[in-house]
């Protein structure tokens, strides 16, 4: 899905021009992988725009640096603030929000602590990430035939760019053949994530997601589900998912900042309930939805963007 350009990139505490937000080519990222995001939704709602649980991403933004022994210099506080700052000057409201963080230029090596690191903020239009009509009418998914990354490899509670070469495999393949997404299973075999999605499956009354131990980030959408999902009445289950559950599920969706709420209608051909979207999903989305479009924020997820903030340096 193409970036639509902005006015303006946050860069370490300015605001610069889109066109100028760059690095160099011998920056360790790109020859090493070091760099680090997370990804935000920003939503019109009725009460105003409102940035979807930005103090959350911002701490988990943090805590992936520190698995790589390395520490963001700016507070949550300062990060959220520059998010809200950055909205109004691009005049967005439904919007997405990317903060990364990378090591520059300076020592050439697999050794990446002597670099420097820069940290940006960007935000522009995006729509439906698996397509206008995901959310209504369901994707169909595969089982991928590559394995999620090892935890003892890779951490992937941390959303360092690396791990998703592991993620464009599995997301080429499933394009490459039809599919709109892929799920990767752990060294297990059992149900990991999607390329950049958690899983949840429907069985009766009760949902069911991986742990965090199945090779998988913890997805702040993941965690949201899981609060709505049980205001509803709902129980929630976190345990291990063979591959064949995903056959036998009476519903299944995807989770994620991207996605939102999307519900699946086929793994490999084989339909998920009746092939269409189920009530559980359809009652999950509903509450998602008023939270993102009617402003009800009983758990406090929303940040309403509000007066120019006098912390914000301006160039």
């Amino acid at each position: 899905m193409p970036i639509t350009p902005t006015k303006s990139i946050w860069k370490d505490g300015l605001f610069i021009p889109f066109e100028k937000a760059k690095i160099h080519v011998l920056s360790h990222a790109i020859h090493y992988g070091t760099s680090w995001f997370e990804g935000i939704r920003s939503y019109q709602t009725v009460k105003g725009t409102a940035i979807f649980r930005l103090d959350d991403h911002m701490r988990r933004f943090h805590q992936s640096l520190k698995i790589y022994r390395t520490a963001l210099p700016y507070s949550v506080e300062e990060l959220s603030e520059a998010v809200e700052e950055l909205i109004r000057r691009n005049k967005l409201s439904t919007c997405y929000v990317r903060p990364f963080a990378l090591r520059g230029l300076g020592d050439m090596g697999v050794y990446a602590l002597n670099n420097p690191l820069e940290v940006y903020i960007a935000a522009w239009e995006w729509g439906a990430y698996l397509g206008d009509l995901a959310g209504e009418v369901g994707v169909d998914v595969c089982v991928s035939s590559w394995d999620r990354i090892t935890p003892n490899a890779l951490p992937s509670i941390s959303k360092a760019s690396g791990n998703y070469m592991n993620s464009q495999l599995t997301k080429m393949e499933a394009i490459e053949n039809g599919y709109a997404e892929g799920i990767c299973l752990d060294t297990y075999g059992n149900v990991a994530e999607g390329s950049g999605e958690n899983v949840f499956l429907v069985l009766g009354a009760d949902l069911i997601t991986p742990p965090a131990a199945s090779s998988l980030l913890p997805g702040i959408t993941r965690h949201t589900v899981m609060k709505l999902a049980e205001s509803l009445g709902y129980r929630v289950i976190e345990q291990n998912i063979p591959r064949a559950m995903l056959y036998t599920a009476d519903e299944m969706f995807l989770t994620g900042t991207a996605v939102e709420i999307t519900p699946v209608r086929s793994v490999d051909h084989i339909a998920v309930g009746r092939g269409k979207v189920g009530p559980v999903t359809r009652a999950i989305q509903k509450a998602f939805l008023r939270v993102t479009e009617e402003g009800e924020d009983p758990h406090e997820w929303l940040t309403f963007v509000g007066p120019v903030s006098k912390r914000i340096k301006r160039k």
